[in-house]
């Protein structure tokens, strides 16, 4: 049996049609795998879910409203980006009607129930999405984001998810929720896929949707402030979240509990305020002219988009006001933290809790999450263990972590650092979309040594040991720290060990800038023929200097 065979086998014996609302016809998709398997790419034979707000090329548009629906003639950017990567598109995903809801039960298309208790949601409103990808349907699935969509649903789901910062993936070719803050999200099991899948998105974007200053890791000891208080948690998700905290000091992360008043103050805005008229601009019009019945309109979705014609202009720009005034106190409570920890969602609500109070218990649901695209923050989902509840089951817990605008790098970093406890040697979707430089270092510098966290501190992320041609000899200058200088010496030298670090154009410019006497940037040929900018010293202080009979400082 192929393996699209196995997933439709899958698809078939799970019994969950509200997942999907198009399925492509199984030998369609059949053959799209087999080229791409046959044409390779990064993520050649990955199959692909699509929310179904996002628009793929021949297949409807629904945003899970039938009577809105369309059928496009191109891809959305996201899309054709992640196709031309390799990945097979095997239909159009379920989701909380407009975008709107944190829950996965508004669509006329059926509730989507949680992928482990049928009984629970999935969490919104990328629900499909993530629940495709935990079923096994699908491998990596695009969600979309403005208030926590592509974040709650992994948190439930015991998946990745990865949001990126505002503007750096397009999302030309997807139905707006709120235009200015929406952004177009990646579910996957795996960390190292869903950084793929996005690497493969951003690029569309642009050649460069990172600026010249990107950071490509975390500081050594990266400081994670966490909430002093957890408002909507209770005893045992607070137990779970305690945990998370253990484990990210486990991973070298120093805490830092930090008030989140303000942080939620603006959480409020977004759906409470004038925020919300952007939902109007989206898809007000059609929503106020149409039949609620003839079109599918879920009524709470209908109730919330119609009410959002009642704010002026005015009251929008005074809302902002009020959003920049409540950033400004929530960046002086993060102060010199690295990143922010919080949980991804606060508890696991059955269908019929929602059922009873749809609007209390969605807002309950985006206490950690819906504060993130207003204040312009990069997160990164992932699962941290499970919570036992009072029935017995257990439900799948996570955290969310986020950092400022455009340090995407420092969140994925942090992520494989909680997971794992180690930093892996693999550049992250923002360095491989970004111009990183390569510098190689041989001795204070390396890691451990006692000048590493000049290379940390910028961004710099540690890639490999490396080793020289026999060309060189090391000398050591009387520095303070003691360092070795590089020597350029063809007659007499020997192959040195030294490291290769990536960073930013920015970062290395005032490394050089820094740099103090004698000590000089220049290329260096290492022993697979590559010459890279490297640690070298002036030939005065070379000559000196004792000359060290070793490889390594």
């Amino acid at each position: 049996m192929s393996r699209i065979d196995e997933i439709f086998a899958r698809i078939d014996a799970a019994g969950r049609p509200e997942v999907f609302i198009t399925v492509r016809p199984r030998d369609e998709v059949a053959a799209d795998y087999e080229r791409s398997v046959a044409t390779g790419g990064p993520l050649a034979g990955m199959v692909l879910a699509v929310k179904d707000n996002v628009d793929v090329a021949g297949l409807p548009t629904t945003a899970a409203c039938p009577g809105y629906a369309y059928t496009p003639v191109v891809d959305a950017d996201v899309v054709a980006a992640l196709r031309a990567a390799g990945a097979v598109v095997i239909g159009k995903t379920n989701l909380d009607q407009f975008a709107t809801g944190l829950v996965g039960t508004r669509s006329p298309y059926g509730a989507v129930r949680d992928s482990r208790r049928p009984d629970r949601i999935s969490g919104g409103s990328s629900s499909g999405s993530a629940v495709a990808v935990a079923l096994g349907f699908a491998d990596i699935a695009i969600g979309t984001d403005t208030a926590g969509s592509g974040r709650v649903p992994a948190g439930l789901q015991g998946i990745v998810g990865i949001k990126p910062t505002l503007g750096v993936v397009s999302t030309a070719g997807v139905v707006p929720a709120c235009a200015s803050y929406d952004v177009v999200t990646i579910f996957a099991a795996t960390l190292d896929l869903a950084d793929a899948a996005t690497s493969a998105m951003a690029a569309a974007t642009g050649p460069r949707p990172f600026g010249p200053a990107t950071l490509f890791a975390a500081p050594e000891r990266p400081v994670i402030a966490v909430p002093a208080e957890l408002p909507g948690l209770d005893d045992r998700w607070r137990a779970a979240f305690a945990d998370a905290v253990s484990q990210a000091e486990a991973a070298g992360m120093v805490i830092k509990p930090i008030d989140l008043a303000p942080f939620l103050a603006a959480a409020k805005l977004l759906y409470d305020d004038a925020l919300v008229a952007e939902r109007h601009a989206a898809v007000g019009d059609f929503v106020d002219a149409a039949d609620p019945v003839e079109a599918g309109l879920d009524p709470t979705v209908a109730g919330i988009i119609s009410a959002a014609k009642r704010f002026s202009a005015v009251d929008l720009l005074h809302t902002r006001r009020r959003l920049a005034e409540l950033q400004k106190e929530a960046m002086a409570e993060w102060g010199d933290a690295t990143a922010l920890m919080v949980p991804t969602a606060p508890m696991h609500p059955t269908q019929a809790e929602v059922a009873a109070d749809p609007v209390g218990i969605n807002s309950t649901m985006g206490t950690y999450t819906n504060f993130c695209n207003i204040f312009d923050l990069c997160g990164v989902a992932v699962p941290a263990g499970v919570v036992g509840e009072s029935d017995g089951s257990q439900a799948q817990f996570g955290i969310t972590l986020l950092a400022r605008a455009h340090q995407d790098a420092v969140v994925v970093d942090l992520a494989r650092r909680f997971a794992a406890s180690t930093a892996p040697a693999c550049a992250s979707w923002p360095e491989t979309v970004s111009d990183a430089v390569e510098l190689a270092v041989f001795g204070a510098h390396m890691r451990g040594g006692p000048l590493t966290h000049e290379l940390t501190g910028r961004g710099a992320r540690w890639v490999a040991e490396v080793t020289t041609t026999p060309s060189y000899r090391l000398v050591a200058l009387a520095t303070t720290p003691p360092k070795p200088g590089l020597i350029r010496d063809p007659a007499a030298g020997r192959a040195i060990d030294g490291e290769i670090w990536s960073l930013s154009p920015t970062a290395l410019g005032a490394f050089l800038t820094d740099l103090p006497e004698p000590m000089m940037l220049g290329k260096v040929e290492l022993s697979d023929g590559r010459w890279v900018v490297g640690f070298g010293c002036a030939a005065d202080a070379g000559n000196a200097g004792e000359r060290l009979d070793r490889t390594r400082w």
